[in-house]
């Protein structure tokens, strides 16, 4: 069910973090002090943060290399992951990492990866885990569209159907990979459908419809946890800015500008934007915009890692 209050708690979510990554946009270059690429959630938010509250304590996402917006919907310190851009030893991988390797273990965030579809494994692996140890938690896989070319994905799914893992994949389609469209990678059959072939119930949503998303997410975990194992949920999405970096690239010519204004249109924060007054919204933004400044001057005060 759900109510005023969670609706609520979902715009929050996805308005901190899409602020948060419009202000790495808006420092990224300046003064050139994020030495990692950054691949920026805005647009998504509605994925991750669905997912994430269909969680309880004890489950764990296991995200692709678009992370920062799984990273914070699932409890992440911001601090830790700011000072990770900006190659920090305070940073939740020392500095070492930076944008696509995130983890926070105690908030459950096993680790993103730059490797294409490299965490599916891991989250299968987590969920084999969990069942071993006969505990009712649930894994999360997450990836990008192109990650469905890569036997990974299909090694792991059927490793999970056959054991009957407690794992959800979850498959963000933002119909790019880089500048290249779906439809000149893969055959035109939609993703979630090729489920089939591995006995997996798969379902697809709108992706910037966090209510739906938090409903397929809860379908599918509970499914996990009674035993039946995995889903694949596929949702529809659309990344706003380039597929890394900042900026807008559809000078480029693989999309036009008119689709990212649709796309703009069809925002997962404006559509859940009538759950607060104008006033509430202007507090939370104040209140966020203090707390994100806070984090990038302690990623600027923090100290390098030391060479190896």
């Amino acid at each position: 069910m759900i109510n005023h209050d969670l609706k609520k708690k979902l715009y929050k979510e996805m308005l901190y973090i899409r602020m948060i990554e419009e202000r790495i946009a808006e420092i990224y270059h300046p003064a050139d002090e994020m030495k990692c690429p950054t691949h920026l959630y805005t647009g998504q938010e509605a994925v991750a943060v669905g997912i994430c509250n269909a969680l309880i304590e004890g489950d764990v996402v296991c995200p692709y290399h678009r992370s920062h917006g799984w990273y914070m919907a699932k409890g992440g310190d911001l601090k830790a992951m700011m000072a990770e851009l900006f190659g920090k030893e305070a940073g939740c991988s020392k500095g070492w990492g930076g944008s696509m390797h995130l983890v926070d273990v105690g908030s459950g965030v096993m680790g993103s990866s730059s490797i294409l579809g490299g965490t599916i494994p891991h989250a299968a692996g987590c969920a084999l885990a969990f069942q071993i140890k006969e505990v009712e938690n649930v894994a999360i896989a997450s990836c990008g569209d192109a990650a469905i070319e890569e036997g990974v994905f299909h090694e792991s799914m059927n490793w999970a159907s056959l054991k009957k893992l407690p794992v959800v994949f979850v498959c963000e389609n933002n119909l790019y990979s880089t500048s290249s469209p779906l439809g000149v990678r893969q055959p035109p059959v939609e993703i979630y459908k090729r489920t089939v072939s591995y006995g997996i119930p798969g379902v697809r949503v709108d992706g910037n419809d966090v209510l739906k998303v938090y409903e397929a997410a809860l379908e599918a975990v509970s499914l996990a946890r009674a035993g039946d194992g995995p889903t694949l949920i596929e949702a529809m999405t659309y990344r706003w800015r380039e597929h890394v970096g900042p900026n807008y690239d559809y000078s480029l010519g693989y999309r036009s500008k008119q689709e990212l204004e649709e796309w703009i249109e069809k925002c997962p924060i404006k559509r859940v934007s009538d759950v607060v007054s104008e006033r509430e919204e202007e507090l939370l933004i104040e209140g966020f915009s203090k707390e994100i400044d806070e984090a990038i001057d302690f990623a600027r005060q923090s100290p390098f890692p030391k060479p190896s």
